[in-house]
């Protein structure tokens, strides 16, 4: 048997030729059921796009540039390492390729778009950890440079695509079900102010003591780690007495488990503890966490880039908020 061919594909999906390029190169505008029936020819049948023609006809490269930022912790790490996985995974269905690169700050990373766009010819980027008064953002926009992000332009009005999770619904449904659960001193634990997924988090714990009459709850703002999570449980069961906690990461959680648990509080006994991103390690502990969505993000992010570089992004940037869900375990 030859080497598998477009025609090939198209008798094996019973499609025409023109649809399984569609599929290929334009695939929001085929139907899902022949979208799946053609990707499964395509795998059955191990067809591989000529990448090299493609590339003549449309001057592009077909590669996505992504920054990783700088070692974080451990735990809520993780959430980068799914998304950088599933972003790869689908951008590779699509015959995208993503080139990864490292840049201490902003600057260093707008620096590193020059170089990428000069001597690699990158199609586009996606950018994570986006946060108030974004350089990066700027830098592409003033250019015109096609990119998406992963996360909201915080402070600002939408004026690029992105895509997030609703961390402000993910906190609420964790403190709803908390007071469902009878808890009336329910506390956060959370980052410093000024970080754009930090504030909203909070302001869904907020939200949702507001909805049962409890007022403003305790709160205590750390670094992420641990560590912190211990030191503004401490802080926080010495001031108010809390008998559950609402967390910004499984990272901060997992530190008030351990707080709780040498103080000889009971995890899931005694005090509830909620965190956010539901890592394998809250998973594994059996902490109840709020999980993101974090394939669907990532496929989002592919398709919005695709629609941009295809010229075929309408006159309002594409903008979408994902939201989470709560997973409840013992602790």
């Amino acid at each position: 048997m030859g080497r598998p061919t477009l025609n090939s594909v198209a008798e094996a999906a019973a499609v025409s030729r023109q649809t399984v390029s569609n599929v290929i190169n334009s695939p929001d505008v085929v139907s899902p059921e022949t979208r799946e029936r053609v990707l499964a020819a395509i795998e059955k049948l191990g067809y591989r796009p000529n990448t090299a023609a493609r590339q003549m006809r449309t001057t592009r490269s077909q590669i996505i540039g992504l920054c990783i930022p700088p070692s974080g912790n451990g735990v809520s790490g993780v959430v980068l390492d799914q998304f950088l996985h599933s972003l790869t995974a689908t951008a590779e269905r699509f015959d995208h390729r993503i080139m990864l690169f490292t840049a201490a700050d902003d600057e260093a990373e707008t620096a590193a778009y020059a170089d990428l766009i000069a001597s690699v010819g990158v199609d586009g980027f996606v950018l994570t950890n986006t946060h108030h008064d974004d350089l990066r953002t700027r830098w592409l926009l003033e250019r015109e440079l096609p990119f998406v992000t992963f996360g909201r332009p915080w402070g600002a009005e939408d004026t690029h695509p992105w895509v997030d999770v609703d961390g402000a619904a993910g906190t609420r449904l964790a403190t709803d079900h908390l007071v469902r659960q009878g808890h009336r001193k329910i506390a956060f634990v959370g980052w410093p102010e000024g970080s754009g997924s930090g504030d909203d988090r909070r302001a869904g714990w907020a939200a949702g003591l507001a909805a049962a009459g409890l007022g403003d709850g305790p709160r205590a703002a750390v670094f992420d780690g641990v560590e912190g999570g211990r030191s503004a449980a401490g802080r926080l069961l010495e001031a108010h007495e809390p008998t559950a906690f609402v967390c910004a990461s499984d990272s901060l959680a997992l530190g008030v488990t351990a707080e709780l648990r040498d103080r000889g509080i009971r995890p899931g006994a005694d005090a509830a503890v909620i965190g956010f991103d539901d890592t394998p390690t809250a998973s594994v502990l059996g902490l109840s966490s709020v999980a993101q969505p974090i394939a669907d993000v990532a496929a989002e992010c592919v398709r919005q880039l695709r629609t941009t570089l295809r010229g075929e992004a309408g006159a309002e940037p594409a903008t979408t908020l994902f939201t989470p869900h709560l997973v409840l375990r013992t602790t």
